[in-house]
């Protein structure tokens, strides 16, 4: 076997083990899906922050597969609903887990 064929046996093996690596099981995110979800992580919390009645400091949000985990403390049920709400309309997130609590 010359060498070129030697490295293109070599590249092949390596791509299907980098391609293997960056796929998803159901524990784990692929490295699409995670940078999918940052994204949605960041758009959620931008829409919370420009909500006046919201602090976005004391909302946690965390978001695997498209799907949003609020957790944190807010002072009444509306603004539990208006994050809720606010998540739900962001694009690319498949459902809203609410574990927020009142303060």
């Amino acid at each position: 076997m010359n060498t070129r064929n030697l490295f293109m046996v070599l590249f092949l093996c390596l791509s299907g083990l980098i391609l293997t690596g960056c796929g998803a099981s159901p524990q784990r995110e692929s490295t699409g899906e995670y940078f999918d979800d940052s994204v949605i992580t960041t758009k959620v919390k931008a829409a919370i922050f420009n909500h006046p009645d919201l602090a976005v400091s004391e909302i946690n949000v965390e978001t695997f597969k498209g799907v949003v985990q609020l957790s944190g403390f807010v002072s009444s049920t509306a603004d539990m609903n208006t994050a809720i709400r606010l998540a739900r309309d962001v694009t690319g997130v498949t459902s809203v887990k609410n574990s927020m609590r009142l303060k």
